[in-house]
């Protein structure tokens, strides 16, 4: 962890990375404009912070002037309800690079606080911002001047045709796992049928492991590692128990219309079909705080001003956060995110 990263000696060593940063930044902006996005600024501080049973999120309080009351607000860890919100409002498509907050996260490749890169188009499906992810990378590599993305010594070329894989391919080409087999029921997968089928890989679940956890564990150990060598992977169609704020697949009711990307074995960002049936989302994000209140003994409260503009009519539209930190240390060759900040967390 560096200390005393503002002086000049050791911010010479992270100026290369910080100027291809900012030309990273321009042609992103560039991207956008040339179709018809518009760029958004929308508050960090929100009445729910995102309800993704893992993260955690930083609690403040919002003192009032005007009757001296006070009020319980987060951080967010996403700009997504505000920019679905707008959706709703009329604009058809947004784009928003936001600082995003998320307690406990500190590593080589997390920060308590990023740089999220979201975007929303009305009337466009999950496919449409495969393709629209995949040229924007590719722009930005060019922008960096980089022959190729790297990281930790891996490499992938953006310019190169990408890969598609779904997660049932997946989890069948380097576990030999019929994923789908251990989900009858799609919204109450079965944990003994997966620790079955993962026992010849030498994974067995942990104590209280649920089928989720489980499936982490394998495809952290098996496939993630070997995701988006040579050219980006884009992994696509999750089982419906992990929908999170995707709608369910039209084709396939065991599946979801979600997809990420994955570059050097590194997760790069997520992306939906969005879910635009309000009482389907509440039914999500209730059974979402019941997990976390059994894990972590705590829940965050629902945004029901987004669930209202849900019912007041979300259009067809698709979705993506990308890490732009991560990004940048791709597109620079860094190994660490905190040599692609001007400044860290401290």
């Amino acid at each position: 962890m560096m200390q005393e990263w503002w002086r000049p000696d050791r911010f010479a060593v992270r100026r290369r990375r910080l100027d291809k940063r900012g030309r990273i930044l321009a042609a992103v902006r560039s991207f956008f404009a040339a179709r018809d996005y518009v760029e958004v600024d929308t508050p960090a501080l929100q009445v729910s912070p995102g309800l993704e049973p893992h993260l955690r999120a930083f609690k403040t309080m919002l003192h009032d002037p005007r009757d001296h009351g006070a009020v319980e607000r987060y951080l967010h860890t996403s700009p997504e309800f505000a920019m679905k919100k707008l959706l709703v409002a009329g604009i058809p498509r947004v784009w928003q690079l936001a600082h995003v907050f998320r307690d406990g996260e500190r590593g080589s490749a997390h920060h308590p606080e990023f740089a999220m890169l979201e975007w929303y188009r009305s009337d466009a499906s999950y496919h449409d911002l495969m393709d629209e992810c995949a040229a924007l990378i590719s722009s930005c590599q060019e922008a960096a001047d980089a022959e190729a993305l790297v990281w930790h010594g891996r490499t992938a070329d953006a310019r190169r045709p990408w890969q598609r894989l779904s997660v049932t391919d997946a989890f069948q080409e380097h576990c030999g796992i019929d994923l789908l087999a251990t989900a009858p029921d799609p919204l109450a997968p079965d944990v003994e049928s997966l620790a079955a089928a993962a026992s010849h890989l030498g994974i067995a679940p942990h104590h209280g492991d649920d089928w989720e956890a489980l499936y982490f564990r394998i495809f952290l150990e098996q496939i993630e590692p070997v995701l988006g060598l040579g050219a980006p992977t884009i992994l696509y169609d999750y089982p419906l128990s992990m929908a999170a704020l995707s709608r369910p697949s039209p084709s396939d009711p065991q599946l979801a219309e979600r997809f990420e990307v994955y570059v050097c074995g590194l997760e790069l960002a997520n992306a939906f079909g969005e879910l635009t049936d309000a009482a389907e989302q509440r039914r999500r994000f209730v059974a979402d705080q019941e997990k976390k209140q059994a894990l972590y003994g705590e829940t965050y409260p629902i945004d029901e001003d987004f669930l209202a503009a849900l019912d007041h009519g979300l259009p067809s539209c698709a979705g993506i956060a990308l890490g732009f930190d991560r990004l940048v240390m791709l597109a620079t060759g860094a190994d660490d995110i905190e040599d692609v900040l001007w400044a860290p967390v401290r």
